[in-house]
């Protein structure tokens, strides 16, 4: 019988042609009806039309009035009043028409068609069967859902007991198309003792993975999963709750406050699943908006790699502080068109415009310099990608380093205010290429800024890995689950920081209101995230069970791949600033001239054929570039001997 009822349910809704074809059916069954009523009554119907005519002339005319208030048009089974009235608005039409042209021909002829009672009768005998089709069909319809609901929905229970929580409740409970079934409320509160909410039980049981009340709780109600309303709880509170679920196999699933809910989208849409994201010991960063707004407002801004993962979340916040224009400049033809149209449908007030152009061409650079008048530059423009880059040091040198001397050097040259750069923690005691090339550029700023005659001040941000951002390890890990697996550590012990695109682009804003030009910015990235556990977490949030259902594979480390990253190499001072999650470090700055030199040298390396020629010059400029994992190894034993 389930079976059946679900195949119903399934079926795609049915066809507006039929619809209308069985709303004829139902006026000629009530035609038929309306005769046989009237032929057992002192009355008689008139002869002028054959009987067939009558009929024809009543159905054509219902079908012209169906033709015109459309009531083939709505779905049969979420028929709502405007469709009652549309079938009302027809029937009564219909014989209101009947009624007028049998007047009308009577006053030519002195003969009647019809019968006036058979009109009305007619009307209220078709709007009573039409009617009645469409609450059958509705109320069937909803029958079959009822009586599969049980069956189909997520039996569940709500974490916590307060009103968050329960006007979570209340709208599970109102609206029967939900997919939750709420079983109740679970609570470690002894004060919810005994409370029956919304019609629901409050179980007082504690929550956490080693609770065995918790475990023979879920059994005993056979719950699918807890609901919870996660910015109510703290990070560690959240983990705990995660842990006490995925230890009894329960799908989490997370809920926002009542004010942040979308009143435009149903409420189970809004329900999602936890994501590995929000269990990260991440806290909400504060902003002192007032200073970057004073530090933005009305002015021409140019942000490098903007439609990049970092670059255009700087333009979208950029965006909130009433600049004059901002210029996104990108290489990448698809993506900055795809940030063209964003702009357009979210920030239709804001004048930006969108450059296609390559940082490595000082030319078309200097053009866009010259056209647009720059107060500030924002330059996230880089390659990034740790093993490409190993095996391509041409590009890191034509990008990471050329592509910011350029920029710094015409940013001197037009006065620009102020010039951001963004690094990485991949610059400390760089291993590889790609952190060996940001350090370089790091170099090149800081000894630019020392410059005699430089009015720009120059200022480096320094952070992690950024969640969601192209090619990062989370969305790496989701498409190998979502694949089957094996989802690939590189080592066992490896571990990363980590911080939202968003944090990280809100501590960019706010550095760049700090300093007088020549600081190292590096951001508090919490508490450090070993890779293989969150791989298992996230197989275990999926549904699935690590080395069972999903494998996990070592697969050794990359070229150039650190266990772990650091912030700060061992010859900087840090000193706290006004923002408790930014910390500044002066790190020993070299003279501009001998950088210069050095940074020609590797510029003029990349004409050569012999790329370990590049990484030569690079480890020359950065002494502390010892490469790991990696090829250029040897140049490291060349250079001890």
């Amino acid at each position: 019988m389930r079976t059946k009822a679900i195949g119903l349910l399934n079926q795609r809704y049915l066809p507006r042609w039929a619809v209308f074809l069985l709303d004829i059916f139902i006026c000629l069954v009530s035609f038929g009806i309306t005769y046989l009523i009237l032929e057992g009554t002192p009355l008689k119907f008139q002869t002028v039309w054959p009987l067939w005519g009558r009929a024809a002339f009543f159905i054509g005319m219902n079908v012209f009035f169906f033709y015109i208030f459309r009531t083939y048009a709505g779905i049969v089974r979420h028929s709502t009043f405007t469709d009652v009235f549309r079938v009302a608005a027809a029937s009564f039409l219909t014989a209101f028409s009947v009624i007028v042209f049998n007047t009308a021909y009577f006053s030519f002829t002195d003969e009647k068609i019809f019968l006036t009672t058979a009109a009305i009768l007619y009307m209220f005998l078709s709007f009573t069967f039409l009617l009645f089709f469409r609450i059958v069909v509705k109320e069937s319809y909803q029958y079959l859902r009822r009586m599969n609901s049980g069956n189909l929905k997520k039996r569940v229970v709500i974490v916590g007991m307060d009103n968050q929580t329960i006007n979570l409740g209340r709208a599970l409970t109102s609206e029967s198309d939900q997919s939750f079934h709420l079983v109740g409320f679970v609570s470690e509160d002894s004060s919810n003792k005994s409370l029956n909410v919304l019609g629901k039980p409050v179980f007082l049981t504690p929550i956490h993975k080693d609770s065995t009340e918790f475990s023979a709780l879920m059994v005993k109600h056979k719950i699918d999963g807890i609901l919870m309303v996660r910015d109510s709880l703290s990070v560690s509170e959240t983990n705990e709750i995660v842990e006490a679920a995925l230890a009894n196999e329960l799908k989490v699933f997370n809920m926002p406050s009542v004010e942040n809910w979308n009143k435009k989208e149903d409420l189970e849409t809004q329900i999602k699943h936890i994501e590995i994201e929000d269990l990260l010991d991440r806290y909400p960063i504060e902003i002192d908006t007032e200073i970057i707004k004073n530090d933005l407002e009305n002015k021409t801004i140019l942000v490098t790699g903007g439609a990049g993962s970092i670059g255009s979340e700087i333009v979208k916040q950029l965006a909130m502080f009433n600049p004059s224009e901002i210029v996104v400049l990108d290489n990448a033809e698809s993506a900055l068109y795809e940030m063209e149209l964003y702009l357009e449908q979210n920030f239709p007030d804001l004048n930006f415009t969108t450059v296609l152009a390559d940082v490595r061409n000082i030319e078309r650079l200097e053009m866009i310099f010259t056209s647009f008048k720059f107060h500030l530059v924002f330059h996230a423009a880089a390659y990034k990608h740790v093993p490409l880059i190993e095996k391509n040091p041409y590009e890191a040198v034509g990008v990471n380093i050329s592509g910011t001397v350029n920029l710094a050097n015409l940013s001197v040259q037009h006065g620009i205010d102020k010039f951001v750069m963004i690094s990485t923690d991949k610059a400390v005691n760089p291993t590889n290429v790609m952190g060996a090339s940001k350090r370089a550029a790091e170099m090149y700023v800081q000894s630019l800024q020392e410059k005699i005659g430089t009015h720009t001040r120059f200022i480096t941000t320094r952070f992690g890995n950024v969640l969601g951002s192209n090619g990062s390890v989370i969305p790496h890990f989701r498409r190998q689950i979502a694949a089957g697996g094996p989802v690939t550590v590189t080592h066992k012990d490896i571990i990363r920081y980590f911080m939202t695109i968003p944090e990280a682009c809100q501590l960019v804003l706010q550095a760049g209101t700090m300093g007088n030009g020549g600081e190292i910015f590096i951001f508090d990235m919490g508490k450090p995230v070993k890779i293989l556990d969150m791989a298992e977490r996230m197989i275990k949030l999926s549904g699935f069970k690590p080395y069972k259902d999903i494998d996990i594979q070592i697969t050794g480390l990359r070229p150039g791949e650190k266990l772990y990253e650091e912030l700060l190499n061992d010859t900087a001072q840090t000193l706290p600033t006004f923002h408790s999650k930014i910390l500044v470090s002066k790190v020993p700055v070299g003279d501009f001239h001998g950088v210069n030199m050095k940074i020609q040298a590797i510029v003029q390396a990349t004409t050569q054929t012999k790329k370990t020629e590049v990484v030569m010059r690079i480890k020359e400029l950065v002494p502390e570039f010892i490469s790991q994992n990696s090829e250029y190894q040897m140049l490291d034993l060349h250079h001890q001997n």
